[in-house]
């Protein structure tokens, strides 16, 4: 006796039933990778879309304040002190930035330190359903406006 050739099995239904298995692996195993090479693209994507954004906000104040001779910032840099998803820590960054985009092309000592640490210090951030609390920790204030902020996650 053969088991192969019993009523309901038999070699071509078994052939067949491996083939679209084998299908249905292979496709769910090129699912994934294509899925993750997506995910690693969209991060480079939003990170030269803010690269791009801080670029022309600052071609344009200085445009206006061209013959203009005294210190004045330049640039804004944002430090996270963040745990996060790497997408969430650009979103807040850029965020912040857009926060602070009408200081470009102000002159430093026309600009109160105090009042720009204010604008996000102990501030909630919500950005895609999800809240952040933002803490200053540290500001210096020349041509490049550094900020050093904490961040953490608001359990809701």
């Amino acid at each position: 006796m053969n088991p192969l050739n019993n009523k309901g099995l038999n070699g071509k239904s078994c052939f067949v039933t491996g083939i679209i298995i084998g299908i249905l692996v292979g496709a769910a195993a090129f699912n994934i990778m294509v899925s993750y090479r997506l995910d690693s693209l969209y991060k480079r994507i939003a990170y030269f879309e803010q690269i791009i954004d801080d670029k022309n906000a600052v071609l344009e104040k200085f445009e206006k304040n061209i013959n203009t001779r005294s210190l004045r910032i330049k640039r804004i840099e944002v430090a996270l002190v963040f745990d996060g998803d790497e997408i969430d820590q650009i979103n807040i960054e850029k965020s912040v930035k857009d926060r602070y985009s009408e200081l470009l092309g102000k002159e430093v000592n026309k600009v109160d330190s105090d009042l720009i640490v204010e604008v996000v210090d102990k501030r909630i951030l919500k950005i895609e359903d999800k809240e952040f609390k933002l803490k200053v920790n540290k500001l210096i204030l020349t041509e490049v406006m550094k900020i050093w902020i904490s961040v953490e996650p608001v359990s809701q």
